[in-house]
């Protein structure tokens, strides 16, 4: 069963594995002070959060007393593998990646395991390969809460999904909370709520996506919903909707973008999904060091939750996402401090807010 640990609850257990500043300081001078260095691959910068996850990231493990080399993949597979292999040269103490590919990297990891160098998988689930843990979101349960916010909106008729790549495993997790709570909901309410089409956006190429919506809007195929694999995909959604003149096809994200926040509070997209993503950049950081210290109490953080990636029971760490709507964006992006009330509401007039 799937550990949800609150902010607090997490905070505690981490500072129990011995993730507290005062334990790393301490254990960094038992090792002849030695500096750690993390090395962390990402396949690219291309979605809005993954600098925000990266500076979080670096500031966190700085705090700790480790140095990041951040090598960016530009979106390709032989590029990450490459700059891995780059990293793994750099006698870094542990490796954190984001991968473009999720089973294209067994061969590189094995080499890192050759070296003793643990293997942090981040946010997207690296397959077939010995990694040592695995920090995310609740993708299924992202899913899960797209559908039921949706339902509210669109009680019945056509849904389409469009997701992102099929190779990033997140797809396949958000599609399954997405197709069973859609059958739990169906058969709770006596909805007619029927997924008509479903589609993966090759590569995360946005303009494919829109080029899919536009087909179906030409062939006259109008959906009452769009659930889309993150928020700038619902961005092209809405762009091939709005040249169609269609204006009443509620649509979901993910990541709340900025852009997707603006949306939201101009009523033109229906609900994203907020992702904790400070806490999971802390999170991250904090058990690198953990790792890299040479502290294999990780069961401890995550509860003894596991998730299968093809090649064997990896530890996971689940924290929890939450809906965006226009009816509790204050509360959800804006007290959090994700976004500034400025920033969200910027395309409309607040002064009688």
């Amino acid at each position: 069963m799937k550990i949800k640990l609150t902010v607090f609850f997490l905070s505690f257990l981490v500072l129990f594995a011995g993730c507290s500043k005062k334990e790393i300081n301490k254990s960094a001078e038992s090792q002849d002070k030695k500096n750690l260095t993390i090395g962390f691959s990402i396949d690219s910068f291309v979605i809005e959060r993954w600098r925000r996850d990266c500076d979080i990231f670096m500031a966190s493990a700085k705090e700790y007393g480790a140095s990041v080399i951040v090598q960016n993949a530009g979106n390709s597979i032989d590029e990450q593998i490459k700059q891995i292999k780059y990293l793994i040269d750099q006698n870094i103490d542990v490796l954190v990646i984001v991968p473009k590919n999720a089973s294209s990297l067994t061969d590189v990891i094995q080499k890192a395991h050759a070296k003793n160098i643990p293997v942090i998988s981040y946010d997207r689930l690296i397959l077939d390969a010995p990694i040592d843990l695995y920090v995310t979101i609740d993708t299924k349960k992202v899913g899960t809460l797209m559908a039921e916010e949706l339902c509210k909106i669109k009680p019945k008729g056509n849904w389409f999904c469009i997701y992102g790549a099929e190779e990033d495993y997140n797809m396949q997790m958000l599609k399954e909370g997405v197709l069973s709570a859609v059958k739990l909901i169906n058969a709770r309410a006596h909805n007619d709520i029927k997924i008509d089409m479903e589609y993966f956006t090759a590569g995360w190429n946005y303009d494919l996506s829109y080029k899919k919506m536009n087909e179906m809007l030409e062939a006259k195929r109008i959906p009452e919903a769009v659930i889309c694999g993150n928020d700038a995909i619902a961005e092209n959604i809405l762009r091939a909707l709005s040249e169609h003149r269609i204006n009443n096809v509620a649509v979901s994200g993910q990541d709340a973008d900025i852009a997707a926040c603006q949306r939201i509070v101009e009523s033109k997209q229906a609900i994203t999904v907020y992702k904790p993503i400070t806490q999971l950049a802390k999170c991250a950081a904090e058990c690198a060091c953990i790792l890299a210290r040479g502290k294999p109490n990780i069961s401890i953080i995550t509860g003894n939750s596991t998730i299968n990636n093809g090649y064997g029971e990896v530890p996971v760490l689940w924290l929890d996402p939450q809906v965006v709507t226009k009816e509790n964006i204050e509360d959800v992006i804006i007290k959090n401090g994700f976004h500034t009330r400025e920033e969200v509401y910027r395309n409309i007039d607040i002064s009688e807010e």
